[in-house]
């Protein structure tokens, strides 16, 4: 698809207060009146993002799963060893995004690469790019996975 091992997300690497749920989300909780300083995203932008996987996941029947870190030195083969380890990566999409390389990279599971598709995966990149240019990633991964389960329909 379109374009180490390591799993994303190590639950004993965890901070205090998180965990991994059943669905393969992180979800945290801080101590009431303690100013949340670990958060590189606004509430809105996060709501923003959980509201777009969740329509995109309901309407296509595809998990859509998304990555923002280092993918290493080569982004390509980050992904790879990323997207095994991924909820539901038989059935899922993932977008992988590392800012500082300013690298995107799509991966569709097997059972739903006739759907997710290289052109598929390619209309998330170019859906993507234009709001990472202007410093927006989480509009350019909105726009993203918005752009691919149009395409993939149900």
């Amino acid at each position: 698809m379109a374009s180490s091992k390591w799993p994303a997300v190590v639950e004993a690497d965890l901070p205090h207060g998180y965990v991994v749920t059943t669905s393969g989300r992180v979800s945290g909780v801080h101590e009431a009146g303690d100013v949340f300083k670990e958060a590189p995203f606004s509430d809105d932008e996060r709501l923003a993002m959980d509201n777009v996987l969740t329509e995109a996941t309901r309407a296509t029947k595809v998990r859509f799963n998304v990555y923002i870190g280092d993918l290493g030195a080569d982004p390509a083969a980050g992904a790879d060893a990323i997207f095994p380890n991924t909820p539901e990566a038989t059935r899922s999409v993932l977008i992988a995004v590392s800012p500082n390389d300013k690298a995107i990279e799509v991966r569709s599971g097997r059972e739903v690469a006739d759907r997710a598709n290289d052109r598929v995966c390619q209309l998330g990149v170019t859906a993507a790019s234009s709001s990472f240019r202007q410093g927006q990633l989480i509009d350019g991964l909105v726009s993203a996975v918005r752009v691919m389960a149009a395409a993939i329909g149900r």
